[in-house]
């Protein structure tokens, strides 16, 4: 790890620093420091600075920046109104991450490509320009949406994608004012530039996440690993649905550990409202999902994966049963 220096913030405007590099929880920034990854020449700690509650009002349900991510999962309020919130936070780390983990640190969270995690490596993320050794490298878990010749890295994180599936919005503060963006919007896609994960700018730190007013119907998160704890996926499902009179009234559906940023295709809800529940629908969605999949030899895997972990979401979630459909 290089040397660097170290400050801690009282009050916000302290943690608006645009050549420091914050620092909460720290369980990703840390690691990648110790690889040297990451290399910031000055952190400002701001666990002092407040942004560490949740509250209630008519447009719904805000979570600071620094809720730790135990916390957020154990509120009721989270619990009871947005349980898919919950499951997902849980469906991620270890319970010794969690207590440490936050809110605006797990948005932040950087890609466990292999060859960005290590040095000596052609990885554009971390030395633009270099090159992309993941592409015809070791790539059983990177992308198959929204890939670039740049990059091919995934978002790791599991709360992301319930957020996405929820609609929520991400606070954001800086020497400019303040701002909220759609937390669909504040992850990017690699392009020509991946080093850049989000739409964060030098100076500006994550306030917190507001949820809008409850969603009721069934919430589901649904991730699909090779062991059942302390993996990061290799696809997963967040869901809310809901149904009126045998119809599928509601459908927003977000997808983990398939793109640079949590994937959202507004079609496959589309292709579900106003149906009833049937396999055949539910394939509709899983084929109009993948339409534009593309895999990059050992994670072809992964499109059929989606497929069929999309059908047995949607099955859950409107209670349906049917044939296994193997061939999708």
């Amino acid at each position: 790890m290089k040397a660097f220096d170290y400050a801690r913030a009282t009050q916000l405007s302290q943690a608006l620093d645009r050549k420091a590099k914050p620092v909460a929880g720290g369980t990703n920034l840390l690691d990648l420091m110790k690889l040297e990854v990451e290399t910031p020449e000055r952190l400002v700690d701001i666990n002092r600075i407040g942004l560490d509650g949740i509250s209630a009002d008519e447009t719904g349900l805000r979570i600071g920046a620094l809720v730790r991510n135990a916390d957020c999962a154990a509120d009721m309020r989270v619990r009871r109104d947005y349980p898919l919130l919950a499951r997902a936070i849980l469906a991620g780390a270890s319970p010794q991450l969690r207590n440490r983990a936050t809110t605006g640190g797990n948005l932040c969270q950087r890609t466990r490509c292999a060859y960005f995690m290590r040095l000596g490596t052609r990885c554009n993320k971390r030395e633009p320009g270099s090159g992309c050794d993941a592409l015809g490298g070791i790539n059983r878990e990177h992308a198959i949406f929204g890939a670039s010749d740049a990059c091919i890295a995934t978002y790791p994180g599991d709360m992301a994608v319930a957020l996405s599936a929820l609609d929520a919005q991400v606070g954001i503060e800086g020497r400019d004012g303040a701002r909220q963006v759609p937390v669909r919007d504040f992850h990017r896609l690699p392009g020509e530039d991946p080093q850049q994960d989000n739409v964060l700018r030098p100076g500006e730190i994550i306030t917190g996440v507001t949820l809008p007013e409850p969603v009721g119907g069934t919430q589901l998160y649904r991730k699909v690993r090779d062991r059942a704890s302390y993996a990061f996926a290799l696809v997963s499902i967040a869901a809310v649905i809901d149904l009126d009179e045998g119809r599928i009234s509601r459908a927003d559906l977000a997808f983990g550990s398939v793109a640079h940023k949590p994937w959202h295709d507004p079609e496959v809800g589309q292709v579900l409202l106003g149906q009833r529940p049937s396999d055949r629908v539910f394939a509709e969605a899983a084929e109009v999902l993948t339409r534009h999949a593309r895999g990059q030899g050992q994670n072809d895997f992964k499109i059929p994966l989606l497929r069929r972990s999309l059908i047995a979401v949607l099955r859950e979630a409107t209670g349906t049963g049917g044939h296994n459909v193997q061939n999708l």
